[in-house]
């Protein structure tokens, strides 16, 4: 299977690294390295997977293992075994055939040793215990999902694409009320998922689009936003200042500009109407990134700041300090109206 044209579906499954088996060794053509994540996270291998002649070719015994697997090895007969519930995969080195209980799966190369290690084709990984498994051409990374449940809810429809960026390609539309897997986060803005056609791709992280909830994500998404807020410290207040540039802020174009720009968010442009988004939060429970709300020049609430953790907020109000970070101190809570989390 050349693994650079898509999706196998199938599965995780096996073999030993047996540096003493009595074969000819094999050097593989140069490669970088190939990570592999399997559920998510990343496997470390003694040998590192490569590419032969199109073909990805693994060291399986980490990976089966890894899976809960017993693997034994038959030095007369040369042959390996491995064992996970009432799955009994068989194969002999060298052959273009190995078996799943009664099943034959054929290769398109046979396993061989690569310097001192047994490697066997990804197809049989993808064949043997029923997962799924994706070459990612984008980042030439290699995804082994074993999931069965389907924990996620997509609440707006959201289009699933070949690799985590808004040019990649779109796989389809994942409409609203169908349920997905969450294999890992990528980043503050991607996760990586699995949808119940057995289609594994990415997805935008951003809360309108899923139920999925994870506080790593969170974090890294207010400390991206904090970070790009930081960017524009010292950038003049003016009020009414024009949303369509970034010369000068006042507080509400801020925070609708910072929270658009890294999130994605489309906030209301004044601070009143910002106020009505997301969900109230409690003093004893404001994490990074949620928005504080405060009375100002005889209105209810006409000032907004972006909690920065450890008592501080980002905001600008004056033309003398513009942008800036300070302490949310008593000053500032006899002022308090309210505090809103919108992500």
């Amino acid at each position: 299977m050349k693994l650079k044209n898509g999706i196998q579906t199938g599965a995780a499954c096996m073999l030993i690294i047996l540096g003493m088996l009595p074969a000819a060794n094999v050097h593989a053509d140069a490669n970088t390295s190939i990570p592999v994540f399997l559920d998510g996270h990343q496997l470390s291998f003694e040998t590192a997977p490569i590419i032969e002649n199109g073909y990805s070719l693994v060291p399986l015994r980490a990976i089966f293992e890894a899976e809960g697997a017993k693997v034994s090895w038959d030095d007369n007969k040369r042959t390996v075994t491995a064992l996970k519930n009432d799955i009994a995969f068989t194969y002999r080195i060298g052959e273009m055939i190995a078996h799943t209980n009664n099943d034959m799966i054929e290769m398109p190369i046979p396993g061989k040793i690569i310097e001192g290690t047994t490697m066997i084709p990804l197809r049989l990984i993808s064949e043997a215990l029923g997962n799924l498994v994706k070459w990612h051409e984008y980042s030439h990374s290699i995804t082994i999902s074993s999931a069965k449940d389907y924990e996620t809810t997509i609440e707006y429809g959201v289009n699933l694409r070949e690799a985590p960026n808004t040019e990649a390609h779109v796989l389809r539309m994942i409409p609203k009320n169908e349920n997905i897997h969450v294999i890992r986060e990528i980043n503050a803005s991607w996760l990586e998922v699995q949808t119940k056609d057995g289609t594994i791709g990415f997805i935008s992280a951003a809360a309108m689009y899923t139920n999925y909830a994870s506080t790593v994500v969170t974090a890294k998404k207010a400390d991206e936003l904090l970070a790009f807020g930081a960017k524009f410290i010292g950038t003049p207040y003016e009020f009414g200042a024009d949303s369509g540039q970034t010369n000068t802020f006042d507080c509400s174009s801020f925070v609708r500009y910072v929270f658009k720009q890294v999130l994605s968010v489309d906030l209301p442009r004044v601070s009143y109407d910002q106020a009505l988004k997301g969900k109230e939060v409690g003093l004893d429970e404001l994490r990074k990134g949620d928005l504080l709300f405060f009375s100002a020049r005889g209105l209810d609430i006409g000032h907004v700041g972006i909690y920065a953790g450890d008592g501080r907020m980002l905001h600008t109000y004056s033309k003398e300090l513009g942008v800036h970070i300070e302490e949310f101190d008593d000053k500032w809570k006899k002022r308090f109206v309210t505090a809103r989390r919108v992500f």
